[in-house]
């Protein structure tokens, strides 16, 4: 089963629930309705797993059990109460020897049948060694998936590596049990950055198994950007600045203040970003303490819109009031933008925080909950309006 393939089952789930009514299925909420959902009922190779969920017999109904030709022996269910869901469970395999076919499936709780389903079997493949994207040409610190199926009858390792001179080094490519291929115990997958100084050309990708032997052979061609092409230099925008407590939408390129100390936001759009420039891209200034990491936003809010990194950057204490530069370098040094941000005065601290000992309104402000600042508001509009009463009118 592919991705597409388990979006599909996901997604179709309900299509998939069958309701059988028989006098001897025992209904957990008396209505004697059984369901059975078969999440890799169709297009199965030998050694695949099918996930059975059956939902509607009772605990109490004795042992629920599942047979077909496909499985070596009787699959036993095993009982689940998850928030209130209850029902039994199993994920056995398809048998290593099942031939091609469709098979029938039944379901027996107390040794009576409570429901029934169809399995359908394909033909077994050879072990199989891909490179998902490329069969194109890909760019220096490109991101490269890797993944081999060795569903095959008689295939027991478990560590395979990959190496090319094209990556930073080794690749180990490992299962995932809660991945979209759970239902492939023999899917071995990996991802692998392409070195950022890549040079053009064609690269072998070699896999090997545990004991060092060559498992397969691919090849990969990589070119970087040249003028021209419509990531030379993407189309930035950027840099633009906006505070910690707003959002994105919020920045400006111009006009934007901050005082010296205090902390910033800087934000960089482009549409075409390099490969590898999601952990690389640094706005640096004489104004801040240190280079602002920018991270791609991933959230909802960034959600078709052009790729767009930001991230915070720390004003130096005791800065003098003025213009300073901001600057982002991307693709490889190719493109090049300062944008100016206007530092002003230090913010003085309140008498009662520097009183030694005192509290510190402005943090006791900052990290009160809503309620807590409504109710200091409330106190202090209550006060204003007691003493305006106490003068009285034309006081």
């Amino acid at each position: 089963m592919d991705w597409t393939r388990a979006a599909f089952a996901g997604v179709a789930a309900g299509v998939l629930w069958l309701g059988g009514v028989a006098p001897s299925a025992v209904a957990a909420d008396g209505s004697g309705e059984v369901h059975l959902l078969l999440n890799g009922a169709f297009d199965n190779r030998p050694g695949e797993l099918i996930d059975i969920d059956l939902r509607g017999v009772r605990p109490s109904a004795g042992e629920v059990t599942v047979t077909s030709p496909v499985f070596r022996r009787p699959v036993r269910l095993v009982p689940y109460d998850a928030g209130g869901a209850r029902g039994h469970h199993a994920r056995p395999a398809i048998a290593a020897r099942a031939r091609p076919g469709t098979y029938p499936l039944r379901v027996r709780a107390g040794g009576r049948v409570v429901a029934e389903e169809k399995v359908e079997v394909t033909a077994p493949r050879r072990p199989e060694f891909r490179l998902a994207g490329a069969e194109g040409e890909l760019r220096p610190g490109e991101r490269l998936g890797l993944s081999y199926d060795d569903l095959w009858p008689g295939e027991k390792g478990e560590v395979f590596t990959a190496a090319s001179p094209a990556f930073p080094a080794k690749v180990r490519l490992t299962h995932d049990p809660g991945g979209g291929h759970w239902n492939n115990p023999r899917m071995f997958t990996a991802a692998v950055d392409l070195r950022p100084d890549a040079a053009d050309g064609t690269y072998k990708v070699t896999l090997t198994g545990p004991d060092g032997r060559r498992r397969d052979e691919r090849t990969l061609t990589v070119r970087a950007a040249r003028p021209g092409d419509g990531d030379y230099t993407g189309r930035v925008r950027g840099p633009a600045f906006f505070h910690p407590s707003t959002r994105p939408e919020a920045a400006r390129a111009y006009g934007h203040k901050v005082p010296a100390g205090g902390t910033v936001n800087v934000l960089w759009r482009d549409a075409s970003p390099d490969p590898g420039e999601d952990a690389r891209l640094t706005a640096t200034s004489p104004a801040f303490q240190h280079p602002a990491t920018l991270r791609r936003d991933d959230s909802k809010a960034g959600d078709g819109d052009d790729p767009r990194y930001y991230g915070p950057a720390r004003v130096r204490a005791g800065l003098e009031p003025g213009r300073y530069p901001v600057t982002v370098v991307s693709h490889h040094g190719r493109v090049k933008r300062t944008g100016h941000l206007l530092v002003t005065a230090a913010v003085a601290a309140s008498p009662a925080a520097a009183t030694p000992g005192g509290p510190d309104r402005t943090a006791l402000l900052a990290t009160a909950g809503a309620g807590a600042g409504a109710a200091v508001l409330c106190a202090g509009v209550g006060t204003v309006l007691r003493r305006r009463r106490a003068r009285g009118p034309g006081r």
